[in-house]
Formats: C-alpha cells, structure tokens, sequence
C-alpha cells in the first residue's frame, strides 16, 4: 500500500510540474490534479498550494479540496472551507454536502450532522438518495440509531449504502438481532448485499449463542460468493472464531485460494483467543515460510501474546524479539508494549531488564506502555523500583489510571510505607478512582497489612461492592489477623446481597478458618463447594485445606487431601505440607515430602533451608550437611531476609550484616550503644533477681 501510494505521489509531481510549465487556464486538469494528490495521501501537504495555483478554481475544485480536508481526518479545517464555500454560494450541492457529512460522521459530531440536514432541506437536496445516505450514516455512527431510522424511512429511495449505514448503526450497538432483521428486509427489496453489509453483521458476531446465526450468514457469503471479496473471508475467520468454532474458521482459511495478510493474521489472532499456542506458533512460522507475506503489528502482537502464556519459558519469546528487530517494528508502540508484557510476565527468571530496554527504545510511549512496566516491577517483588517508576510517571505528568494507583498501591503493601500509601491515596481521592474494584482492593490490602483494620474497612465501605474484588480483600485482611467470624459475616452478606462469588472467595474464607484454628468449618467448606456453591477446587484450595489441617497437626489429613487431588499437586502444596511437617517435627513424612519437592522445584532454595533447620533441630548433622552440599553443588543458596524502615518518606532496606547503607557507620555506633544499655539492664536486672532470692531465703 505505502509503494503503491508513492507510485501515486510521483505521477501526480509530474502531472503537477507539467501543468505548471503548459500555462493551461482551464481548472479541469487542475481538479484531477487535486484529486490525484488527495489519492496518494499527500492531500493536505500539497492540496491547498496546489488549489492557490488554479487561476479560475470553479465548484468542483472547491470541492475537491474539501474532500482531501475530510480524507486526511483534518475536520475542523474542513469546517472552515465549507463555510467559505456557503459564503460563495458553492455549498449547495450533492458532493459538497457528501463530504461534510462524511466528515461530521468521522469526527462523531451529531450536532453537525443535523445542521447539515437543515441545510440540506433548505438547499432541496433532503431527498437525494447519496446526501440522505450520508446523513443517515452520520447518525448511526453517532448512536443515535432512532433519528437514523426516520431519516432511512422517510427516504424516497435507498440504495445499498443506506441500508449498510442502518444494518452497521444497529449491529456496532450491539443490536445485532436488529440488524439481521433489516439484512432480511435488505433481500426482500431485491437488494443484494455487499462487502459492507456482512462485514457489518460479522463484526458484531460475538459469543457462542450466535453460533447458528454465523451458519445462516455463512449460507447467504457462499449464496453471494461471487460478488464478494477477501474482506468478508476474513470476516467470518474471526467471526466463527468469536462464537468458538475454530474448526469452521479453519476451514474458510483453508477455502481461501489467495489469502492476504489479513487472513493470516484473523487465523492467527483465533489461535491465540482461543489459547492454541502451539496451533498459533506454528501458523505462524507457517505464514513467514510459505505465506508470501510479511508479519505486521498485528501479526506480531498476536504471537507476543502467545509467548507471553508460557511464563517459564522464554525461548520462544526472545526468537520473537529477535524477528521483530529484523523487520524494523521495534519502535512501533502496540508490538513494544506486548514485548513489555511478555518480559514482565516471565517468572523463572525476572527479565525486567530486557523491559525496561524495550520501554526505552519507545519513541511514543502511550499509558500502556507505563502501566505494563509499573505493574511488572510491582508482581517482580522489585517495590522500590515500582515505586520510583511510579514518580517518574508523575513527574512526566503521565495520566495516572487504576492500573498505576493498584500496583503503587500494592508496592506500598510490600514495603509497608503506610505514609506514602497514604499520601498515593489522597492521589486515588482526587483522581476519583476512590470507588473502583482494583484500587479499593489495594488499599484494603495496604491497611490490612499495616494492621490499620479500621481504615481498610473505611476503603471498603467506600468502595464499589457489586463485584467480589473489594469483599475477596476485604476477608483476606480479616483472615490474616485470625478474625473468622467477621469473614464469615461478610461471606453471608455476599450470600444475602447476591454477590458473584469466585474461587478467590473461597481462598479467602478457608485462610480465615485456617489461621483460627476452625478445621471443622474449613473442612465443610472444602467439601461443598463444588456441590453448593458451584465453584470448583483448585490449587490453591487445596494448598489453603493442607494448611488448615497442617496447622492443626493433623499432617495425616493433610496428606490424604493431597492423594485425593484429581490434578498433579505442585510445589506451593508439598512445601505447605512440609512447612507443617516443620512445625510438627514429623521428620519421617517430611523427607517424603522433600522428594516430591525436589522433583517438582528442584531450584527451590526454601526447600533446602527447611529440610536443613528440621535437622539441625532433631541433631541429625550429617543429614545436614548433605542437604548443604546438595545446596552447593545446584549452585543454590539462601536468600537473605530483607528489612524495611521508612524515615522522612524515605524507604532504607537492610539485610544481615548489611554494610551498604550510606550511614553505615552511625547505625553501627548507635546499635552498639543500645547492645550496652541493654546488657547493663540486664546484669541490673539479674543483681535484682539475686537480692530478692537472698532476702527470701
């Protein structure tokens, strides 16, 4: 397209140098000129100097130069020509009024649009069937569909542009059972349908309760077949796709003799909707073989999508990156945006580097592009980082959505800097995200983790309750500070209120139950709700049941809730087993444990840490010493805790024996000045202890 256009460009300079050098008066190869320029794209670069140099411009050069205002989307300039055209008298035509009505349907302005109809009325132009179809897809596009419908009724005649212009009007508000209607009306007046008109109807196909629809549209596309195009091939690919039958997708793909770009990509693109990665990759690697075309934006923001899936695996992904350099998209915001989603969702190694590097070679950062490395930092654990990248975004007076305030929220959480969370909610106040699911959530989740109960339940009063985001929150809070019988409170309001209820939900309850001490409760509720609730167990209901009957010694329990998984336990439950095992001093079920974990994780430090404390504890030395060199030889080692103290809305961070802190040298003074205040408490206190046990005796 851009090679053909250039093409266009050239032939139209020549034109244009040859016009100039003739002296020819009349306005006529002047107007092709105009329309020649406004074909190549280059409309608004040339167009109006071009019209400067007509001696005698007449309506149709007007005219021209109107519709290339209106065909490079420059509305407000083409506003302007048209009140200079009706001041000379030259607005008062068929074309004129096209092209504002084009333009008043592009920009959304309805207002325009029935200005324009006045105008048309008063000009005796209100019947002509092209200026009645444009006004009537002004209105459409507007959404006002009621004034649509008069001026399509009250038309003397119709072609097939106003009928597409009411079919799209309805099917684009999600009307689509409307738009079928008219399609029927369509045929009935012998009209026979277009590219247009079923691109329309397959865009609005969406879910699998259209599906039998899609079969009809599908029989009146081949009844038509001659007639149309690619476009609607590529269509119903992504329509069949929407309503989940991939197989027919398929098979359209497969009828296709010369498939474009567009269908590669729309066969492409239902893979990946549909999580066919695999299926995904390799039409892919089949399209850059065998295809004839070249992957575009589209093209690679599908597979990025793709790869992003497999988050312990970035293979595929960097081949991806690699490929996306090679053709020069690498600057082109949606495919970097997808490069930083891909590189922050990968967890077997954190890859925020090769993120950062992508954002930084944007030269047009959109808020996607901020968000995704905010919230990237923020689930890496890396709060600091989120934290300033949070600033930076301030600073560059980025707008700040509920994606940013949630992660810097949370960040908040990590840290527990109650003061700048405070200080970013005050932000969330005044940017009126106060009452939306994800940042009310996060706030609870601030609170709750400071152990302010009261303000997270401020926040979650406040909040937008139609949704379980806030009240899963809200239970978590409660649950880690041993208050079950407010959490089940809540669960039976969600109950009474109707409250959609999720898996997280459930997560939430049998943590509360957990942590209380209430296996009975918890036990209940793991084994109904499937049965009453209509939620199935997963993972981490199963991990939460473990814990529950780990907590209260009862590992035999636990170990048979695990054997009765219907899918592979992974780590997360065998180490909550063996935290339990820990806490109980069951050596025997814990080296069982041990060595499911070591198959499952065998690059789990935490793993190795237990086993060598559980031990140590019983004296079992040269047990572990093996498990240290065990340790060794995989090239692990512990991860050193970290500490966190906020001062003057600074965060400083310490871990043992840390020496890096700037201040390194007051801290260590003032530490060993309060080792001698306690020690000399102490030795005052043990005189205390002696003299009274002297006296007593």
């Amino acid at each position: 397209m851009r090679r053909h256009r250039h093409h266009l460009t050239v032939a139209a300079a020549k034109s244009h140098a040859a016009l100039l050098k003739s002296g020819i008066s009349s306005p006529t190869p002047w107007n092709q000129l105009l329309t020649a320029y406004s074909a190549s794209g280059s409309g608004l670069a040339t167009a109006p100097r071009v019209f400067d140099e007509i001696p005698r411009p007449d309506a149709v050069s007007w005219n021209s130069l109107l519709a290339a205002h209106v065909a490079a989307g420059a509305h407000p300039d083409a506003w302007r020509l048209l009140r200079s055209m009706h001041a000379r008298g030259l607005a008062a035509s068929t074309f004129a009024l096209g092209s504002a009505l084009r333009s008043a349907a592009a920009a959304r302005r309805p207002a325009l649009g029935a200005q324009l109809q006045s105008f048309a009325v008063k000009s005796g132009l209100a019947d002509d069937v092209f200026a009645a179809s444009a006004l009537l897809d002004v209105y459409a596009k507007c959404g006002r569909l009621s004034d649509a419908r008069r001026v399509f009724d009250e038309m003397p005649e119709r072609n097939t542009v106003s009928w597409n212009a009411l079919i799209a009007g309805y099917a684009e508000s999600g009307n689509l059972a409307q738009a079928i209607v008219l399609f029927r009306e369509m045929e009935r007046e012998v009209l026979a349908p277009d590219e247009a008109t079923f691109a329309a109807l397959l865009a609005a196909v969406e879910g699998p309760s259209w599906c039998f629809l899609m079969q009809e549209l599908h029989g009146k596309i081949v009844k038509y077949g001659a007639a149309l195009g690619l476009v609607v091939s590529n269509a119903a690919i992504t329509a069949y796709s929407q309503c989940g039958a991939l197989a027919d997708s398929r098979r359209i793909f497969d009828g296709i003799g010369s498939r474009d770009l567009i269908s590669w990509n729309s066969m492409l693109g239902a893979c990946a909707y549909h999580g066919m990665d695999d299926e995904a990759m390799r039409f892919f690697v089949r399209m850059m073989r065998e295809g004839g075309v070249q992957p575009d934006m589209y093209s690679f923001t599908s597979i990025i999508s793709v790869c992003s899936e497999h988050e312990r695996d970035d293979r595929r992904g960097r081949g991806i990156h690699s490929l996306v350099i090679k053709i020069g998209l690498e600057g082109v915001t949606h495919v970097c945006n997808a490069l930083i989603a891909m590189y922050s969702r990968f967890t077997e190694n954190c890859m925020m580097e090769d993120a950062n590097k992508c954002f930084n070679s944007l030269l047009l950062k959109d808020t996607v592009s901020w968000n995704s490395m905010l919230t990237g930092y923020s689930q890496h654990g890396l709060s600091s980082d989120a934290l300033s990248f949070f600033r930076c975004m301030r600073s560059e007076n980025i707008r700040t959505d509920e994606f940013a305030f949630s992660a810097a929220l949370r960040s908040c959480s990590d840290l527990a800097v109650l003061q700048l969370g405070r200080q970013i909610h005050s932000l969330v106040i005044q940017s009126g995200f106060a009452t939306n699911d994800f940042v009310s959530s996060s706030l609870i989740f601030l609170y709750s983790k400071s152990g302010m109960l009261g303000d997270a339940r401020k926040s979650f009063e406040e909040a937008d309750k139609s949704s379980s985001v806030p009240w899963n929150s809200m239970m978590f809070g409660y649950a880690q500070h041993g208050q079950a019988q407010i959490v089940t409170s809540l669960f039976n309001e969600m109950l009474e209120l109707k409250v959609p209820l999720d898996h997280v939900t459930f997560v939430g309850l049998i943590t509360a139950y957990s942590h209380a001490g209430l296996v009975d409760e918890g036990s209940e509720i793991l084994n109904t709700m499937e049965t009453r609730y209509g939620i199935p167990l997963r993972m981490e209901h199963y991990a939460c049941g473990v814990d529950l009957y780990g907590r209260a010694g009862q590992l035999d329990k636990a170990k048979e809730l695990i054997e009765s998984m219907p899918f592979r336990p992974d780590a997360m439950v065998w180490m909550t087993l063996l935290g339990a095992c820990k806490i109980h001093g069951n050596m025997e079920l814990a080296s069982d444990v041990a060595s499911h974990l070591l198959v499952e994780a065998p690059g789990q430090h935490s793993t190795y840490i237990l086993l060598s404390s559980m031990y140590s504890g019983l004296g079992m030395w040269s047990d572990r010493a093996t498990v240290q060199k065990v340790m060794k030889n995989r090239g692990l080692s512990k991860v050193p805790g970290w500490s966190w103290i906020e001062v003057k809305n600074e965060v400083h961070s310490f871990n043992a024996e840390d020496r890096s802190h700037p201040r390194m040298n007051e801290i260590y003074e003032m530490l060993r000045m309060l080792l001698q205040v306690a020690q000399r408490l102490c030795s005052s206190k043990d005189e205390e202890i002696l003299v009274t046990i002297s006296s007593d005796t």
